[in-house]
């Protein structure tokens, strides 16, 4: 599963130092957003970035998120 990182603006955020990155895989992405969990702004995640997060916890992360 590949996700592309313009699609959801706190995992931008979180993927700053990946310059040039345009995807990333989707375990990778659950490790960043279960990692960096304290830097994104909960209120600004939009429906689909949530969904996203939801789906990535389900397929690679046993349904349990890290955060």
């Amino acid at each position: 599963m590949k996700v592309t990182i313009a699609d959801y603006p706190q995992l931008k955020l979180l993927c700053w130092s990946r310059s040039g990155a345009v995807e990333i895989e989707g375990e990778e992405a659950l490790g960043l957003y279960e990692n960096g969990w304290r830097f994104v702004d909960q209120d600004a995640l939009s429906v689909a970035e949530r969904e996203l997060i939801d789906a990535l916890c389900r397929r690679f992360g046993n349904g349990v998120f890290n955060g």
